[in-house]
């Protein structure tokens, strides 16, 4: 629930939202990058609302049915600014779903294993294109998502580079 609230909060921070804005920006901006998958964006604004740190008013345009804006609380902002730095300073080791494939590789035949991961690193490219694909697409690429597809796109250069040495030494 950590990464909700910090999540919520964050897009809080930028100013008073209703739910199918926080809605929208998770869904076509963030969940890219993050690959959060949120169900549902009112039960955790409703929790968090529980807690103060969001407060939801109401309002009514027209005979539109009735519409909520969320805004974060001065308590919201320092729960912010405790979960960005706990987030800043979690360092946990990465684990790949293909540890457990390379810790049984001597149990597979070199030539299997080499098509295999050969397999992986056409498919890393492909992530690879789609992350380049993204960061030419963004209508007015934003400091911070830039960062993102710079930290993720090295992240799957040094793969391909692992994965290619390792399917050279095989």
């Amino acid at each position: 629930m950590i990464e909700h609230e910090l999540l919520f909060l964050g897009l809080l921070m930028e100013g008073p939202k209703h739910g199918y804005e926080i809605k929208r920006q998770i869904e076509e901006e963030l969940f890219p990058f993050l690959g959060l998958k949120i169900k549902s964006i009112y039960y955790p604004l409703k929790k968090m609302e529980k807690l103060g740190l969001i407060s939801k008013d109401s309002g009514r345009e027209g005979n539109f049915p009735e519409k909520f804006v969320y805004s974060i609380t001065p308590k919201g902002k320092k729960i912010f600014d405790h979960l960005l730095t706990e987030s800043f300073l979690s360092i946990e080791r990465p684990y790949f779903n293909i540890d457990l494939s390379l810790y049984f590789l001597p149990y597979v035949d070199k030539k299997i294993a080499q098509r295999r991961l050969r397999a992986r690193v056409i498919f890393l490219k492909r992530i690879q294109r789609d992350l380049d694909s993204i960061e030419k697409n963004l209508k007015s690429p934003s400091g911070h998502l830039k960062i993102i597809l710079e930290h993720d796109l090295d992240l799957v250069n040094a793969e391909i580079r692992s994965i290619t040495k390792l399917i050279n030494t095989l």
